[in-house]
């Protein structure tokens, strides 16, 4: 159980992207194919109808992006100014730090409780209560999609589940951060299928190592106690301070 809820937002997206890239291919191809006049198969593709195709990857994308913003949050890809925090020492640091995990969790479970309500008013308790053979009474039924005829209450079932799944996220790593201190770090220069031994390795011992000094722990900088050797544009190189 726990290996499913550690890869659940994988899985999703990758059945969901797979589906979606499907669709799009059969439904061009279709419509592509569909103006051959081909006697027979003109008529048997016009009988097709692919109308739907559009507004299912639409849905599509937008669960994605629901449960990608989860995703987001257990890896650690999330874009944020920390520029300031790092500044702090780590006791102020890690309460702010913590502090903004459990903002972040506050939020997401207030929009995934509010969607909630959305969804069980939007036509989810008829559907349920008919599920269980309960008397619906004046309950409505609620709206459907334009082309597929659905019900949109599953479609706007993304934001109550996936909000609650980033909720969840937020606080797993919140979790982690207070007992161990760690955050979840996503290397943004590796590349999948790349070995470890064929990662380019910071400079040895007596090379040039100046864009990897450190001097407020925050940005690269060039020191200037060496030339930096550059080339000009007739080839030739020249070095400058």
């Amino acid at each position: 159980m726990t290996k499913v809820l550690d890869h659940l937002e994988e899985w999703l997206i990758t059945f969901l992207m797979g589906a979606a890239t499907v669709i799009i291919f059969v439904a061009v191809l279709h419509r592509y194919l569909s103006g051959f006049a081909i006697p027979g198969l003109q008529d048997w593709l016009l009988g097709l109808n692919f109308g739907w195709a559009q507004e299912l990857c639409i849905i599509m994308f937008v669960w994605m992006a629901k449960f990608g913003a989860a995703y987001g949050v257990r890896t650690g890809i999330h874009v944020g100014v920390d520029v300031l925090i790092n500044r702090l020492g780590d006791r102020n640091r890690g309460a702010l730090i913590l502090f903004g995990l459990l903002a972040g969790a506050l939020f997401t479970g207030i929009v995934a409780v509010l969607g909630a309500t959305f969804v069980w008013e939007n036509g989810a308790h008829y559907a349920i209560f008919r599920a269980f053979g309960i008397a619906t009474g004046d309950l409505p039924e609620g709206p459907t999609t334009p082309d597929l005829e659905w019900p949109t209450w599953i479609v706007y079932s993304a934001i109550p589940l996936g909000s609650g799944l980033m909720c969840f996220r937020f606080l797993q790593v919140a979790w982690s951060f207070a007992h161990t201190g760690e955050l979840p770090h996503h290397d943004h220069g590796h590349v999948d299928g790349l070995e470890a031994d064929d990662e380019p390795h910071p400079p040895k011992a007596g090379e040039d190592d100046r864009i990897y000094r450190m001097e407020d722990d925050l940005h690269p900088r060039e020191t200037h106690d060496a030339p930096i050797h550059r080339h000009d544009g007739d080839g030739q190189g020249s070095d400058k301070s």
